[in-house]
């Protein structure tokens, strides 16, 4: 494994950075201790700091060289779950219901850390753009920074992330072209039935019967809609319906997600549900509404610069350690929306086992400290390599 003695001599210090980020989670769009902290770290390396973009967001803008007017973005998610984190650690969640189950912290820590020795190694010719971004989990940060004009105010023209991978074993790296993550929508569906006594049902219309029929056909998206070859999740996750034994109740409501790894295929599931609630309502004598939520799009990694990647993290791991063929995630991903504006590729980077069930969104998942001189090391490779020094 190849990493600078610069940032062997960091980790001390960059696991200091991790866990007090560790111990003091903020969720989506309330990162202010978090943002306050990168900005702080950034001025210190001598950045130029713009905050503000998208509530939280913090970029850093670090120029070197001759004045080369090439330029790419690194991103890092800063925000945690609403989770109450079961570990006993010295430096656990100190906010009871919060908690950096899916390792943001460390992807924060590891692009600060790439900030820093960028900045005083200086080793590439153009301008690199550190991106921390609010809010991935739920609230879309990714979209809101392009929306509020990441792309115009930074012109990079390509950008890059990573997210850590537990069961990856560490000193791997996975970059994969095309689809690496899934979308994901929501979907919301209120069943209207006639409410009436549990003893004379045929005096109502049932909407508990109707909703479990149409959790079941549901599944018949994936079985019959859909190709074999193309992938899709709807997943039910919520069925609400009534107070009391003795009552048939008179509505009933429906939660869920549906996740695809293709824009055609995600662009069918909304008329696809509407035909199957429409179907339904109509069978059973009630009536069903849809509303159905486009949420994040495919994270779909573009050839040229995922094989660049590859070179990349050879560089750092062995190119025996980088891995190409790992299936896609059904999980979601808002670094997507960058990616709908740039070219760029989203990395996996091994966390090492899942003992325990350390898996992401845990709450006894906990980033390991052994991998952040790997991300770092990984970022600053990568700027050197895209943006090279001219002698």
């Amino acid at each position: 494994m190849k990493i600078d003695d610069r940032i062997k001599e960091m980790h001390g210090e960059l696991t200091e950075w991790r866990r007090d980020l560790h111990a003091h989670p903020e969720l989506g769009f309330e990162e202010h201790r978090t943002s306050d902290f990168v900005a702080a770290k950034l001025e210190a390396f001598g950045l130029e700091v713009h905050r503000g973009i998208a509530k939280t967001g913090v970029v850093g803008v670090l120029r070197a060289g001759h004045g080369g007017n090439q330029a790419i973005g690194l991103r890092a998610d800063m925000d945690a779950l609403p989770i109450t984190e079961a570990n006993d650690l010295p430096y656990k969640s100190v906010t009871p219901g919060k908690m950096h189950a899916c390792g943001h912290d460390g992807h924060t820590t590891m692009l600060l850390g790439a900030a820093r020795y960028l900045a005083e190694t200086k080793r590439f010719d153009g301008t690199a753009y550190f991106i921390f971004q609010p809010a991935e989990e739920t609230a879309g940060g990714g979209r809101v920074m392009v929306e509020e004009g990441l792309m115009d105010r930074f012109p990079m023209a390509a950008v890059y992330g990573m997210h850590n991978w537990p069961g990856l074993p560490v000193g791997t790296i996975g970059a994969m072209i095309g689809p690496v993550m899934a979308s994901m929508d929501t979907f919301e569906i209120t069943v209207n039935g006639l409410g009436t006594h549990a003893a004379m049902p045929h005096l109502g219309r049932d909407p508990i019967v109707a909703g479990a029929n149409l959790v079941s056909t549901l599944q018949t998206i994936a079985s019959r809609a859909i190709a074999p070859t193309d992938a899709v999740v709807v997943s039910v996750t919520q069925f609400h319906a009534g107070d009391a034994f003795n009552v048939i109740p008179e509505t009933v409501v429906i939660r869920g997600t549906v996740r695809t790894l293709d824009r055609d295929v995600q662009a069918g599931m909304e008329p696809a549900l509407r035909r199957i609630c429409e179907g339904l309502a109509h069978a059973h004598g009630i009536t069903m509404d849809l509303q159905y939520t486009y949420g994040y799009p495919v994270t779909v990694n573009t050839a040229a610069e995922t094989e660049f990647a590859r070179i990349v993290a050879a560089q750092v791991v062995g190119s025996d350690q980088v891995r190409a063929d790992l299936a896609p995630s059904m999980g979601a991903e808002d670094f997507a929306f960058m990616l709908e504006h740039r070219p760029g590729c989203y990395v996996w980077v091994g966390n090492g086992p899942t003992d325990g069930n350390r898996l992401l969104h845990n709450p006894r998942y906990d980033f390991n400290d052994d991998i952040l001189p790997i991300g770092v090391a990984y970022w600053g490779e990568l700027v050197e390599r895209a943006l090279p020094a001219r002698g």
